[in-house]
């Protein structure tokens, strides 16, 4: 490989939040909790792609920092990523930037729902999508994925059935999805997106782990499938999640329809949401300008931790279940034969393993007695990690 992510890079001390936050501001951590090995949050441990660091270092250097438009060389950067890589040309004008996902979700809610409206969301799912429907009023309408011989899938029954009550004006897609690795076909997509169009309901589409994909699977756009699917839909992409660039806040909101175009607009210019930063336009022109080959080979580098995840603990602990990782450098684990009360889990893997991962039941009750772990670091941070579970759990 041209780049060493076996290269443990020292994070604590630079005020980042996976490896710097007190472990005692869990929720629900109510007991002692010494330094626990963080694998939670999802961000990498990874050096970025040089050309990045490049870009970024040369802007600074110029020395002025000053109000900044984006130039045409950014959308370009953008427009060619998305056909290059997933085979959707979209155009300059469907283009907005957000400073994240989730307020890009939040202003979505905004723009399409009223107080006391319906957002059908899959749980378990990304937290943060409850609270971008309570936080604006909205009532969440819960569409859990069902769990089938070792793999999720979409509920269309139930789906429909949400979709049809009047209240019912949004659905949040996470896709990939996040944190059960999905990657949905391009026929899920389209019997959603139908259901969508018949019932009124708008999509917003979260694709920011949308680069993130295993061997043999494909991502779909969503405003890509069909007419049907562009014109009722918005989605957001980043390159935080594709080449560790979280911290730039350089997040794409692509609406091809002109009319929630202009409504998503409007409320980008009610909150008073201006164009990116400086450095977030630099970094995120350089990633999808430059940054192909430095994804290619963490694509490869991912697989082969999720093989050793899976692999070693089958091996050395069978009892947990590691879910089929189709998208995202997240794997999730099943833990539930090991230990079957949610608090108990958290307790002992934060005090008897002495590692951190994201609680299943924060992404829904439906993740109870799961774990979520982030295979984006280097395989000695990974290894050390489940030799840790495999002690504690193993007794």
């Amino acid at each position: 490989m041209a780049y060493d992510f076996d290269r443990v890079i020292e994070r604590r001390g630079t005020h980042c939040s996976k490896w710097d936050t007190d472990p005692r501001a869990i929720e629900g951590v109510d007991y002692p909790v010494g330094n626990p090995l963080p694998l939670w949050i999802a961000d990498m441990d990874f050096e970025v792609a040089p050309e990045i660091t490049q870009a970024l270092v040369e802007r600074a250097r110029h020395g002025i920092f000053g109000y900044t438009a984006v130039p045409d060389s950014c959308y370009d950067a953008i427009i060619d990523w998305q056909a290059r890589r997933h085979g959707w040309r979209i155009e300059k004008e469907w283009i907005h930037f957000a400073p994240g996902a989730v307020p890009a979700a939040h202003m979505a809610v905004q723009a399409f729902c009223q107080p006391g409206d319906r957002i059908i969301i899959q749980r378990p799912v990304y937290y943060p999508f409850f609270r971008t429907a309570l936080n604006n009023g909205a009532q969440i309408a819960n569409n859990p994925l069902r769990l089938r011989d070792g793999r999720y899938e979409m509920d269309f029954e139930g789906f429909e059935r949400l979709a049809r009550d009047p209240r019912t004006t949004l659905f949040i897609l996470c896709s990939p999805h996040n944190p059960v690795g999905r990657v949905w076909s391009r026929e899920d997509l389209e019997r959603i997106g139908d259901i969508c169009a018949r019932n009124d309901v708008r999509v917003f589409a979260d694709e920011l782990h949308c680069d993130i994909l295993m061997p043999g699977h494909k991502h779909h756009p969503f405003g890509n499938v069909n007419e049907v699917c562009r014109d009722n839909s918005m989605t957001v992409i980043a390159p935080s999640k594709t080449f560790n660039l979280a911290g730039l806040h350089a997040t794409v909101v692509i609406t091809p329809d002109p009319r929630m175009r202009r409504r998503f607009g409007n409320v980008l210019t009610q909150n008073s949401i201006s164009q990116p930063n400086l450095f977030a336009i630099t970094g995120l022109e350089a990633a999808y300008k430059h940054g192909e080959r430095w994804l290619d080979e963490l694509l490869v580098y991912i697989k082969g931790n999720y093989d050793f995840l899976v692999d070693d603990l089958k091996r050395r602990l069978p009892q947990v279940r590691v879910m089929p990782l189709e998208g995202t450098f997240l794997a999730w684990m099943d833990f539930s034969a090991l230990e079957a009360d949610t608090y108990a889990l958290q307790k002992r893997m934060l005090t008897e393993a002495d590692v951190w991962l994201d609680e299943g039941w924060i992404f829904g009750p439906e993740g109870n007695g799961f774990e979520r772990i982030v295979l984006a670091c280097p395989r000695s941070i990974l290894k050390e990690a489940v030799d840790r579970i495999v002690r504690a759990f193993g007794k």
